[in-house]
């Protein structure tokens, strides 16, 4: 009977995603699987697009007007079964297409593209070269004719090391064409193999006990416990900042892996995985595979078939890892597992709380969230006893935690001080340029300016294509919009509306950073944002100066605030932190705190006590009181009450439906239908808890020249709310509506989007 694939094809928009039904001829029956790539013909003019095998059948007589599958990736491009069900959860859960799924879970590099050959279509690889060719001996050097000393090198080469890469052989002063000629004698056989590539070859494997103190084992001995269970177990592993979680990681992965078993360790940041790399491959050496967005298309092409062909034991990354193709996992670890940066901004808009529960449930593995500020909604499940809570009260070796004192910015302004920088936290930086220690500046703004604001007529420049104010550059002398890149250059210095003359105000790091060169010229500073680590590495290699002492100063944004530690560090500034006190979205409290809590956490890690400096307009804030005393039982307690009032997480989902379009009007009306279809959808379901606030505009409610409104929902998020919402987005369709407004859908939205 004919072989039948049903697949699911790329750019296809959520309203007309489905599985497709395609012939499979016979002389591709034996390289097609379920998780496969394949080619097909799609659309009127029968354009080849690409597409991945959900299911595999056959049919006693298919429909003669099947159109018939064109070409398909190699195997080692298919999908794993458990990689399949991740495709098929992200699908449901997440209101994404097919293919968006499928892009999540697997790396740019490793995914392919229509492509022809000898005039037929084929499925090619967006890497040219994702293999390399290797050499050995076949056969002895022959005397005549008389080999020249380039050709005997290679043999010399080849005998002592057995087999070497052509890059090898070539840095060693061999030509590919000495390599042909021998191979064309005989003399050397030359194959191909996957390139395999050591990110971290410079790091020495140098293993050393870790020694954990007494409450460090009274951690370890309870999720040691849950690890060794054989079914999918969770805990909160909660400690103060330096109380030495990471010590307790490294005991547990030691664990899984005499278990027999693999583990997979998250971070929020990719400035935090240079830490945790250097930590486990000096502890566990070369079975260690990373998977993060600075690595370029091939690194991470390789570092993926690592972990496929199971020659990983420990895979490190940021939010992508989660879909690591590891198998066997026996633990997750979620570091810093507060953080926002696990929420995927882009379709599919998952958590990756959620897919590490889902890998955990189909691994029987034990998932550890950890943090000094674990998100209201974990600390909430651990004390309702759904997962286990593990707590580390005190900072290892007994250390202290940094003192903290408040800089009131009002003061500051009334004595006459214009610089963002107070005369209290410049006295103590210079003190510590006198110790010869170091310091921590953190500033949540990049940037030298914030905005340009005209002084006749109070215009204030903004994005042509986004309703945000532009940012002033000074490195490059320009305007600058963060959302979608548009460029104004040479900064103007009258308005463009009236010819008035131009003001910039507000503050960020680049003119934070001029202010702290007048105050302190002596001092050595190195400046981490956005903006200064856009090259390859640049973290890494940061963070390493500034270990080495090479600095006085880090000034940076939030990726400074955490994980860090630098045993020289004793003082900790705060800078900006009320415009994020007054933000949008019920977790503003949350972050602060976090943020506090994390950045001040920073000083103090090693022999040298610590302090800490916030700047602020409002000294006496309560949770900015609770983040200097790093009281988290008190401001948790606080908060549950706040959410429990308002209805917000964790007594109820939030999902925020987004609608965007060309014309404001209409996608306000496509905004307001879709509120109105949902309603009549829910009526038919009355024990359906259900609040629809909105339409509204987005907090930034024009992006790319297209206009941004949202519908906040108030749910329970089930299976039986997901049904409603997919019978929503069909009375949608079946309007027309999308014509209007595209839709999104997001499940980890605050609400501030």
């Amino acid at each position: 009977m004919p072989m039948i694939a049903r697949v699911a094809v790329n750019d296809a928009t959520i309203h007309f995603d489905k599985l497709y039904s395609y012939r499979v001829p016979p002389e591709l029956e034996a390289q097609l699987w379920p998780g496969g790539i394949v080619l097909v013909p799609f659309g009127r003019g029968d354009a080849p697009r690409m597409a991945v095998v959900l299911e595999t059948g056959s049919e006693d007589e298919p429909s003669p007007k099947l159109k018939s599958v064109l070409a398909a990736a190699p195997e080692d491009a298919r999908l794993t079964p458990d990689l399949l069900e991740l495709v098929r959860f992200l699908k449901d859960r997440y209101f994404c297409t097919w293919y968006e799924a499928v892009k999540a879970v697997i790396p740019y590099g490793a995914q392919y593209r229509p492509g022809v050959k000898d005039g037929r279509p084929v499925v090619q690889s967006r890497l040219t070269r994702p293999v390399e060719q290797v050499y050995e001996l076949a056969a002895p050097l022959p005397e005549k004719p008389k080999p020249g000393p380039r050709q005997k090198m290679a043999a010399d080469l080849l005998q002592a090391a057995g087999t070497l890469t052509r890059r090898e052989l070539e840095e060693q002063g061999v030509a590919k064409t000495t390599l042909d000629a021998l191979c064309k004698k005989g003399v050397l056989r030359v194959s191909e193999r996957y390139k395999s590539l050591d990110l971290f070859a410079s790091i020495p494997f140098d293993p050393q006990p870790v020694e954990l103190s007494a409450e460090q084992q009274a951690a370890y001995d309870q999720l040691a416990a849950d690890l060794a269970a054989g079914s999918p177990r969770a805990a909160l592993l909660y400690g103060v900042t330096g109380s030495g979680k990471t010590s307790v990681f490294v005991k547990l992965i030691e664990r899984t892996l005499e278990l027999g078993r693999r583990a997979l360790v998250l971070v929020p940041e990719i400035g935090l995985t240079p830490q945790m790399i250097r930590r486990l491959k000096s502890m566990f050496g070369s079975r260690l595979a990373v998977q993060h967005s600075a690595l370029n298309n091939t690194e991470r092409l390789l570092q993926w078939r690592m972990i496929q062909r199971g020659d990983a034991d420990i895979v490190v990354g940021t939010r992508s890892a989660v879909f690591a193709p590891l198998q066997n996992i026996g633990l997750i670890i979620l570091d810093e597992e507060q953080e926002h940066t696990y929420q995927s901004e882009s379709a599919p808009r998952y958590s990756a709380h959620e897919v590490a529960r889902k890998r955990a449930a189909a691994e029987n593995a034990l998932l550890v969230f950890a943090s000094a500020t674990p998100r209201t909604e974990t600390t909430f499940a651990a004390q309702s006893g759904r997962i286990r809570m593990v707590t580390l009260k005190n900072r290892y070796g007994g250390r202290p935690l940094p003192g903290v004192e408040f800089a009131d910015m009002r003061a500051e302004l009334a004595s006459g001080n214009p610089r963002e920088v107070s005369a209290r936290l410049a006295e103590e930086l210079a003190e510590n340029l006198r110790r010869g220690e170091q310091s921590i500046l953190l500033l949540n703004r990049r940037g030298y300016n914030t905005v340009a604001m005209c002084t006749d007529c109070g215009e204030v420049l903004k994005c042509p294509n986004c309703s945000v104010p532009l940012v002033y550059h000074k490195n490059r002398a320009a305007l600058l919009c963060h959302h979608c890149g548009h460029t104004v250059h040479p900064a103007p210095a009258l308005c463009p509306a009236c010819g008035g003359k131009l003001a910039y105000s507000g503050f960020g790091t680049q003119r934070v950073e001029e202010e702290l060169q007048q105050l302190l010229p002596t001092a050595r500073i190195l400046r981490m944002d956005q903006d200064s680590t856009t090259q390859k590495n640049a973290h890494e290699q940061m963070l390493a100066r500034f270990a080495r002492q090479e600095y006085d100063i880090l000034l940076g944004t939030q990726m400074v605030a955490k994980g860090l530690d630098f045993e020289k560090v004793t003082l900790v500034g705060v800078l900006g932190i009320d415009s994020m006190l007054f933000g949008q979205g019920f977790r503003a409290y949350e972050s602060v705190f976090s943020l506090i809590t994390q950045v001040v956490g920073r000083g103090g890690r090693a022999d040298l006590p610590g302090r800490a400096l916030i700047q602020t307009a409002v000294p006496g804030h309560p949770v900015l009181q609770l983040a200097a005393r790093q009281d988290y039982a008190a401001f948790y307690k606080e908060e549950i009450a706040f959410r429990k009032l308002c209805l917000y997480p964790p007594y109820c989902s939030f999902c925020v439906v987004g609608f965007i379009g060309a014309q404001d009007g209409a996608v306000f009306t496509a905004a307001h239908r879709f509120g109105q279809l949902l309603a009549q959808q829910a009526a038919a379901h009355p024990g359906l808890p259900l609040r629809i606030l909105g339409p509204a505009p987005m907090n930034i409610a024009m992006l790319g020249g297209k206009y941004r409104y949202k519908l906040t929902l108030k749910c329970r998020n089930d299976a039986k709310f997901r049904a409603l919402m997919r019978a929503a987005l069909d009375a949608y369709a079946a309007e027309k509506l999308p014509a209007k407004a595209t839709v999104t859908l997001d499940f980890n939205s605050d609400g501030d989007i």
